[in-house]
């Protein structure tokens, strides 16, 4: 049994399950938040509604996540190599992955969304979709290190 203190929601330890969907929530959250500043004070970034933005958050973090999950398992396979070439491919691997993804994704945000979702400037908008994912990220990892510096 716990003690509930004041003020806090509870302070019993979560479960692996638990744990798992605070981060994906977390995430989710961070990146609503980052898309929407985007869309109020950057005219490359426009999206219809909060409803259309968070839906998108999602979509972006299920995607994000599968894209890293496919380039750690690429980058384990030529890990286990050790050849020059092996070393090389697991580099070049997982930048065709993590850079070639932004197209699968903006390609399925639009899909999603159609004209909801408008990333636009240089390049048909990809520069600005970048942008908008690295400072997802960016903001994701800085949260992560300020909650473990906590405990």
């Amino acid at each position: 049994m716990t003690d509930d203190v004041a003020g806090v929601a509870s302070t019993e330890v979560l479960a692996t399950k638990q744990r798992v969907f605070m981060r994906y929530f977390t995430a989710i959250l961070i990146d609503l938040v980052v898309l929407n500043l985007f869309v109020e004070y950057w005219r490359h970034v426009e999206i219809d509604s909060f409803t259309i933005s968070l839906l998108a958050a999602v979509l972006l973090q299920v995607l994000l996540k599968l894209t890293l999950a496919i380039e750690h398992r690429i980058g384990n396979y030529f890990k286990s190599k050790k050849s020059a070439m092996a070393k090389f491919m697991r580099f070049f691997s997982a930048w065709l992955v993590l850079f070639g993804s932004k197209f699968v994704i903006l390609a399925a945000i639009n899909l999603a969304f159609g004209d909801d979702v408008s990333f636009g400037g240089p390049f048909h908008g990809i520069v600005a979709f970048i942008v908008v994912v690295v400072v997802m990220l960016v903001a994701e990892e800085v949260m992560v290190r300020f909650y473990r510096r906590l405990g």
